[in-house]
């Protein structure tokens, strides 16, 4: 349900949807999002106001960095009281990443934030982005029959699909099926109708306000485990200067080798004070560590579960912390939470 006047801003960040090509040079050059309509002309029929806002420089979606989440938090913080809803338009190859940040930086959130992008720039002729572009935005200006937003959560939609922002991982960089959300149902199945499933959607508390957050600490690192990995590898990454937080990429369902010189460098590790979590690099599933020896040997050494988060998720949510300066065991506690969805905890 949309009323006449519903609003809803476009913040255009950069990426291949915001691409036109050249006519007479044929290079793909991006196109001022200030005059939106005149791109998509379709935007006219929705019936509802929509306003754009637009990064300069736009940025590289591979050049992206915390304080772009942050002018992005910005933006919706200083505008939340003018809009309904927000399209937040983003490069897909760290689109994830962003959505899984922004979903921490936004406390309390209690409209839509939309993520959507393409594989094909919007001037081309089969490009995707016009259906994400539009549908979109009907879903960040879409409310309830009591007037309550439908989707107010941090969400990315893509191909037909709404998923939550931060239980979403790029998987394609060829079809349009580029996203997906390997542990959490879709929020949304789009056909002939919008189909939301309201059983998975977040709601807030809506006597809380929009409490925003700017600190980020990228004193973090990547680990994923392969075949052959060797100790000098292991230790490099684990003794960078500063290192605070580890995602550690294993093995099934929270596996790793027991070689005693690794353990010995994990042990180290969390004595310093480095908190290490462990999320699975298979596609599905989640980390239990206690269903074979090798998991059960990192959880007695201090190494604590992911449980069924993505990379992306567990890599922002350690910097969202590290950003508030928690001690590392209030950091450890905090992972073994859900904040906003992000991760399914098992019932103890």
């Amino acid at each position: 349900m949309t009323t006449p006047s519903t609003s809803v801003l476009i913040i255009y960040t950069g990426g291949t949807i915001g691409m036109t090509q050249n006519t007479e040079t044929g290079a793909l050059e991006p196109f001022d999002f200030n005059h939106l309509l005149d791109n998509v002309p379709e935007l006219r029929r929705l019936g509802y106001s929509v306003s754009t806002t637009q990064f300069d420089p736009i940025i590289d979606s591979s050049e992206t960095e915390p304080s772009q989440w942050a002018k992005i938090v910005q933006v919706i913080a200083d505008n939340y009281n003018k809009y309904d809803g927000f399209v937040v338009l983003h490069g897909t190859d760290t689109m994830a990443y962003t959505a899984s940040a922004v979903s921490f930086m936004l406390e309390n959130l209690g409209k839509p934030v939309i993520f959507t992008g393409s594989q094909l720039p919007i001037g081309m002729l089969r490009t995707d982005g016009k259906e994400n572009l539009i549908t979109a935005i009907e879903i960040a200006a879409d409310r309830d029959e009591s007037g309550r937003p439908r989707v107010p959560e941090v969400c990315i939609f893509f191909d037909n699909k709404l998923m939550r922002g931060n239980r979403t991982c790029k998987v394609s960089a060829q079809f349009f099926n580029a996203f997906v959300s390997p542990n959490y149902p879709l929020l949304a199945h789009v056909g002939i109708n919008i189909n939301y499933d309201d059983v998975e959607i977040h709601y807030p508390d809506e006597d809380m306000p929009l409490k925003p957050h700017f600190n980020m600490d990228n004193n973090v690192v990547v680990l994923k485990l392969f075949p052959g990995i060797n100790r000098q590898v292991v230790h490099q990454a684990l003794n960078i200067e500063g290192l605070k937080g580890v995602v550690l990429e294993s093995f099934g369902s929270g596996n790793a080798p027991r070689y005693e010189w690794f353990l010995d460098e994990l042990r180290d590790a969390v004595a310093r004070g480095i908190v290490i979590v462990n999320v699975t690099q298979c596609s599905t599933g989640s980390v239990q560590m206690e269903l074979y020896r090798t998991g059960n040997t990192l959880r007695d050494i201090g190494v604590i579960s992911g449980y069924d988060s993505t990379t992306e998720a567990a890599l922002a949510k350690l910097m969202f912390l590290f950003g508030h300066h928690l001690t590392p065991q209030e950091v450890i506690q905090a992972m073994k939470q859900s904040y906003v969805g992000e991760v399914t905890v098992p019932r103890q």
